[in-house]
């Protein structure tokens, strides 16, 4: 602090460094659990900011904003009043792998956040930039910012993101950067590294953005949003926010052959392969360079042109992320169908920023090294908005449940996908940003987008996060669930006419005895409503989001099953906790590598030690018995 005089702040319960979308709903959390709570970002006007693309959702990212919907964060209320379009997708599949996907406005997106942030009582937001974190015993204890101010507190959340010694990169063009250009975080990185913990660099990066009444929509296809009505929050109706006939649509178009010459043409100015670039970039979003090189039998790639508001002209060109100099970035726009005669608004840029290795985190995502330091979002190596707002939830549950001096909160990886993304960071780490994929959710099936509220909204409840008009409604769609389940147990379908000119012209037999009516809804071309005309209506008219919840519980029925059976078998695993005084040095029979990754995870629960890497069988057979036979606590006395 060379040069500025320090002064004491207020003292706080919770403080969050960065207001991105983990900072946010960490601050919201730890406030709305009834502590007194600061928020600090180096910019106001960046709070739930979307520098890179403006949506929300997809594939195993719109399941995990329903969750963070049920634990009560804002993430699925804030986009249900700003999207600008919703869409379901692979509605053709099935439903362990529909998603809700929402385009933003980002400009309101911000500032329906801020203004949430801004309202919420025990909650300060503050512009202003940390520089060290005050540590001492081994324990955080408050930051100190640029400004010399020193805040006290019980807990810290840093979420720095992108910012934490954030530098951008344009072709030749480098220099100090947040996202958006925005002030980076310089200082606080270099603390964190003092006080031992290990940093790494990590790279994304982001498309140009177009004048959108420079696009000539001719030349594209139109994706509409869907006609039907849905939404991510519990708490939205079908009749609130934005009406369906103001959605605004997104067009698609592709790379061609020329695009990918000009490209390959200039491949020596890619900052991604002459070596300027140090940090790592994510394998499932890759720059449009990177695509060609990878993929160079690949005719052409699909690119989606997305609006970024409705009171802007800016257009977002997904699929087209680069770093390339600005000059062949306009080149590149130009080779493309529809963009022939588009003006670049902002160039595509890439930006490096450093990362605290996910393994020195606990499952509650608190440092191992430093007690009451959690850290959370991009910070923890992670490359997306839902999956930073889903960790910055957790941190900011542990936080504040740590000032209120009460126990830790963890989703298992079958409650959740939070659970999975969390696990796999601190159990596996990650050597590029990781993205969270349907495909890494071993208990998928009983993850969905649908049943989110029915998995965590009692949890929500029992940490002060969901007012008791939502639990109400909530148990009033759960016993709607199960009265019309038992319903269409007991209610049968007889071998009518009707029936039966039905059923056959799905190419079926013709019933000739009656049959349940849960059994005739299990076929596959049979939906509820078809079922209705055979039988008569529940005493009362079912919402729509019950009707989903009953006709997935009993067309999956057995699948779901299997799985609940699964992962009652893994729960044995996961009640057999490892305590924390336990030396695998002095474990004999481990391999070495067993001894090398134990020592440097530390899991918690047998469970968790099964998924490290490295860690085999045999390993876990004799570190059960180890702890079985209670040689921890021999030691111990």
């Amino acid at each position: 602090m060379t040069g500025v005089k320090a002064y004491s702040g207020e003292e706080y319960d919770v403080i969050v460094v960065g207001a991105g979308h983990a900072g946010s709903e960490a601050a919201l959390a730890a406030a709305r659990m009834g502590n007194k709570t600061l928020l600090m970002t180096i910019n106001l006007d960046m709070v739930a900011f979307m520098p890179c693309n403006p949506s929300v959702g997809g594939p195993a990212k719109g399941i995990v904003v329903r969750e963070i919907d049920a634990l009560g964060g804002e993430m699925g209320r804030n986009i249900d009043k700003t999207y600008v379009q919703m869409r379901m997708l692979n509605t053709g599949k099935g439903p362990a792998v529909r998603a809700l996907r929402a385009q933003a406005d980002k400009h309101a997106y911000h500032a329906e956040m801020k203004n949430t942030i801004e309202n919420e009582p025990n909650l300060t937001l503050r512009q202003g930039i940390v520089d060290e974190l005050i540590v001492e015993d081994g324990e955080c204890r408050g930051v100190i910012t640029n400004t010399g101010a020193k805040y006290h507190a019980k807990a810290v959340v840093v979420s720095s993101g992108t910012a934490a010694r954030g530098k951008i990169i344009i072709g030749e063009l480098m220099y100090s950067s947040g996202p958006n250009n925005s002030q980076p975080a310089m200082k606080l990185s270099e603390n964190l590294k003092d006080l031992g913990l290990n940093l790494v660099r990590f790279k994304t990066g982001t498309p140009p953005r177009v004048d959108g009444t420079t696009i000539n929509y001719d030349e594209t296809e139109e994706q509409p949003g869907d006609e039907d009505v849905n939404h991510f929050s519990f708490e939205s109706s079908d009749e609130d926010y934005l009406s369906l006939k103001n959605q605004l649509s997104c067009w698609l178009t592709y790379t061609n052959e020329t695009t990918h010459k000009i490209i390959r043409d200039n491949l020596d100015r890619a900052p991604m392969f002459s070596g300027v670039i140090e940090g790592v970039g994510p394998r499932y979003c890759p720059s449009i360079e990177d695509k060609i090189v990878r993929f160079a039998d690949k005719k052409r790639h699909q690119l989606f042109l997305e609006p970024e508001g409705r009171h802007t002209k800016e257009w977002y060109v997904q699929g087209l992320s680069t770093s390339m100099p600005e000059e062949i970035q306009q080149k590149i726009l130009h080779s493309i169908k529809g963009l022939e005669n588009a003006e670049m608004m902002r160039p595509g840029y890439a930006i490096e920023y450093d990362v605290v290795s996910p393994y020195q985190l606990k499952p509650t995502l608190e440092t191992k090294l430093i007690k009451n330091l959690y850290t959370a979002g991009q910070t923890n190596g992670t490359s997306g908005y839902e999956e930073a707002a889903g960790q910055g939830l957790i941190a900011g549950i542990n936080a504040g449940l740590r000032a209120l001096d009460k126990g830790q909160f963890t989703l298992k990886r079958s409650e959740a996908y939070i659970g999975v993304m969390i696990d796999d960071l601190v159990t596996k780490g990650t050597n590029e940003p990781y993205r969270l994929l349907t495909s890494r959710a071993e208990y998928r099936l009983i993850l969905r987008h649908d049943n989110a509220d029915m998995r965590l909204t009692e949890k929500g409840y029992d940490l002060g996060l969901i007012s008791d008009d939502r639990l109400a409604k909530f148990e009033a769609k759960k016993q709607a669930v199960e009265t019309e389940l038992e319903r269409l147990n007991s209610v049968r379908v007889k071998p009518s006419a009707e029936v039966n000119a039905f059923v056959e012209s799905h190419n079926e037999k013709a019933l000739k005895d009656g049959v349940l009516a849960a059994e005739f809804l299990r076929r596959p071309l049979v939906s509820y409503n078809d079922l209705l005309k055979f039988i008569p209506a529940s005493a009362e008219p079912l919402d729509r989001r019950v009707v989903e919840q009953v006709e997935v519980r009993i067309k999956y029925a057995g699948y779901i099953k299997k799985a609940e059976a699964n992962v009652a078998r893994m729960k044995k695993m996961e009640d057999k906790k490892i305590p924390d005084r336990i030396d695998y040095d002095a474990i004999d029979g481990l391999a070495t590598e067993a001894h090398q990754k134990l020592n440097k995870i530390r899991p918690v629960t047998i469970a968790q030690a099964t998924r490290i890497s490295g860690v085999n069988p045999a390993d876990i057979a004799i570190l059960t018995v180890y702890i079985e036979q209670g040689k921890i606590a021999k030691i111990a006395n």
